[in-house]
């Protein structure tokens, strides 16, 4: 049996948002082997969870993240 080529992980958010749109696209159209769409969902399920956490990364960064009297931002402590 041939070994299947998998895909390599995203290297950024928007590769991998349009890498789970491809899935997406593929499991709809309902067409897919069995075996593959297992893995089509499987590797989605990693990609979507890839996704989260790097947007609460980005969120977090974000909420730290204030301005001071002159408007120069400022990273603020855990505290807040």
């Amino acid at each position: 049996m041939p070994s299947k080529k998998k895909e390599p992980p995203p290297t950024s958010l928007e590769d991998a948002i349009r890498r789970l749109e491809l899935i997406v696209q593929k499991l709809e159209q309902g067409d897919v082997p069995l075996e593959q769409a297992m893995e089509l969902y499987e590797e989605g399920i990693a990609v979507s969870r890839l996704c989260t956490e790097r947007l609460t990364r980005a969120e977090l960064t974000l909420k730290r993240l204030s301005k001071d009297a002159e408007g120069r931002f400022l990273v603020q402590d855990e505290e807040g």
